[in-house]
């Protein structure tokens, strides 16, 4: 709240370009709070105001900065410039960056990379899009299982500066493969002339370089550990993935889940970035297949035209009767693909969850269905408004109600799993996306009833 407060003060200072000033002030500042600040002037000051930071903390703030705003900086920045920042960003957060970028761009930074830098970055880069490798970092403490605690203490205390955490000591062979990892409490507390052979228990959790970045979130979770070993294909430990770096995933695909469920394809920048005919494309797509869906529904009711000159008192529960299927169908369609994600259920649970939803949507569907059919008698009873024939239109309305949303909670769980055995994303089976095909199939199943238990009398 202080900050908050001081940012007038602070923009002043920009303005008036007290930069020894600003310097001072921005020193007891943490890294994010300075990347908000920056967001908050113009283009022409950011570059300015970056440029005053200290040494220490610049990097820092960079890596903190949408990937956007990144490259809008590093166009303004000195060749000698972007060299300290690149070689000052985590190996995690350099790939992250050179991911994001235009070749071109990718490119031009790594030539300033220094070698080591350089080889860093294209191992990281070469692993593929949305695995785990490239979020690894490379800074981390491994011992040997044969080493006392006293000489693992010791090197730890020489090698850790560079770190990103050391709560965890990894324990590998002499090629490098990951035998074991341990606790630094367990180092401290221990005997130092014991080896380090005697704290292990051989029980380590890991990953592949090579697994999609969702197992490092759903590991983390399970576990409930600040940071993963992570190991090629031959066991070799050659990197650590860190909570914060996991959190970020876990953000970007919830939020790249929640908008294909709204019926639009996921945005790539945030919604504040992105272009106004980016965010068109984005939203036309779905939006046509649904309008095209919703065609159907259109020429459904033309199919039963007659029966609705017929009875025109029929088209007034219309609307019921698509509302509580699309509203069943979005439900479990919303329980599958949170549960799909999250690894609740797998592709070989889906004759249990067919089941499962059958009964759950029959259930539902007499619940509705006998409130329905309360509805309109009770309604009846008191102002006549359904005629001598309400009965029959009670049962249409409530058959009707129990097999749209049976229907709706059988295709809102399956569709999910038929995109993923088709290796789509199961968000992609949207709410919209399923209410309109049960808005369709709802239709004929309420149409069809009335055909049966009106006929004779009505229609």
């Amino acid at each position: 709240m202080l900050k908050e407060l001081l940012k007038p003060e602070i923009l002043e200072l920009i303005e008036l370009r007290q930069w020894t000033d600003l310097r001072e002030v921005l020193t007891s500042w943490e890294p994010p709070e300075i990347a908000d600040l920056m967001l908050d002037v113009e283009q022409a000051d950011r570059v300015l105001l970056f440029r005053s930071l200290p040494r220490d903390i610049s990097a820092e703030v960079f890596a903190y900065l949408e990937s956007d705003k990144q490259d809008d900086l590093l166009h303004e920045l000195t060749n000698q410039e972007t060299r300290e920042i690149l070689s000052q960003l985590p190996p995690d957060d350099r790939t992250a960056l050179l991911e994001e970028l235009p070749a071109e761009a990718t490119q031009k930074l790594l030539t300033l990379l220094s070698p080591e830098d350089l080889k860093e970055a294209r191992l990281l880069l070469g692993y593929p899009e949305q695995s785990i490798g490239r979020l690894t970092t490379p800074h981390f403490v491994s011992v040997r299982a044969d080493w006392t605690i006293k000489q693992a203490l010791a090197h730890i205390r020489t090698y850790d500066k560079n770190n990103e955490t050391i709560n965890r000591i990894y324990v590998t062979d002499n090629d490098g493969r990951l035998l074991d990892d341990i606790t630094l409490r367990a180092f401290i507390f221990s005997d130092p002339k014991e080896s380090i052979r005697s704290l292990m228990d051989e029980n380590v959790i890991s990953v592949s370089a090579f697994d999609d970045q969702e197992v490092a979130v759903r590991t983390m979770e399970k576990y409930d550990i600040p940071a993963l070993p992570v190991v090629d294909s031959n066991g070799v430990l050659i990197g650590i993935v860190t909570f914060d770096d996991v959190m970020d995933i876990s953000e970007e695909e919830a939020t790249e889940d929640f908008q294909k469920f709204g019926g639009m394809e996921a945005l790539d920048k945030p919604y504040n970035t992105i272009s106004f005919l980016g965010m068109v494309k984005k939203r036309a797509g779905w939006l046509v297949i649904l309008f095209i869906g919703e065609m159907f529904t259109a020429t459904a009711l033309s199919y039963f035209e007659g029966a609705l000159e017929k009875a025109i008192i029929l088209s007034m529960f219309l609307p019921l009767i698509m509302s509580s299927g699309g509203n069943s169908g979005s439900q479990a369609a919303t329980l599958m693909v949170r549960a799909i994600s999250l690894g609740e259920v797998t592709l070989k649970d889906w004759w249990w969850v067919m089941r499962r939803e059958f009964l759950s949507g029959l259930f539902l569907g007499l619940i509705l269905g006998a409130i329905g059919f309360v509805r309109i008698v009770a309604w009846s009873a008191m102002t006549h408004a359904y005629g001598d024939h309400y009965l029959p239109i009670a049962f249409t309305v409530s058959f009707s109600l129990v097999g749209v949303v049976l229907w709706g909670s059988l295709s809102g769980s399956m569709l999910p799993f038929l995109l993923k055995k088709l290796n789509f994303d199961p968000a992609a089976s949207s709410a919209p996306f399923v209410a309109t095909l049960v808005d369709v199939t709802g239709i004929i199943i309420y149409f069809s009833f009335a055909v049966w238990l009106l006929k004779g009398t009505l229609l």
